[in-house]
């Protein structure tokens, strides 16, 4: 059986990051971190990436209302061990317990650039159905 050369995740990968998501999610709701910081943001967790192995989940977060995102990400990084020991009964069916890693999600920013290319006048000009019935 040859391997895959595709680099997209696999279902499995896919379906364990959202089981991982769900779970880390719970565990912030609960308030169950005892870190200032964290206790007084809302934190969205809007991805969790897997290893190909499943050892490793990387969650994207944004912090909701602060401009300082670094600090939230290093107080997460921080206590990233504990949120890996609460997200146990959740995950019982799996074999190792993935180490978590937090990464601030840069998508929004991404997505506010292209809206503003996207509303520009030279851009609205192009695509503008009008515009070729007057030449």
């Amino acid at each position: 059986m040859t391997k895959s050369t595709s680099s997209a995740p696999s279902q499995r990968m896919l379906r364990v990051g959202e089981q991982v998501r769900a779970a880390i999610t719970q565990v912030l709701q609960r308030g169950e971190v005892r870190d200032p910081l964290i206790e007084k943001t809302v934190i969205s967790i809007s991805e969790v990436r897997m290893s190909p192995d499943l050892k490793i989940a990387t969650a994207y977060v944004t912090p909701l209302g602060m401009t300082d995102h670094g600090a939230v990400i290093e107080a997460l990084n921080r206590n990233a061990k504990f949120i890996r020991g609460r997200l146990g009964p959740q995950l019982r069916q799996m074999k190792y317990m993935p180490d978590v890693r937090f990464r601030d999600d840069t998508s929004f920013d991404n997505y506010q650039k292209i809206d503003a290319l996207l509303r520009s006048p030279e851009v609205s000009r192009d695509l503008d159905p009008d515009a070729d019935d007057e030449e």
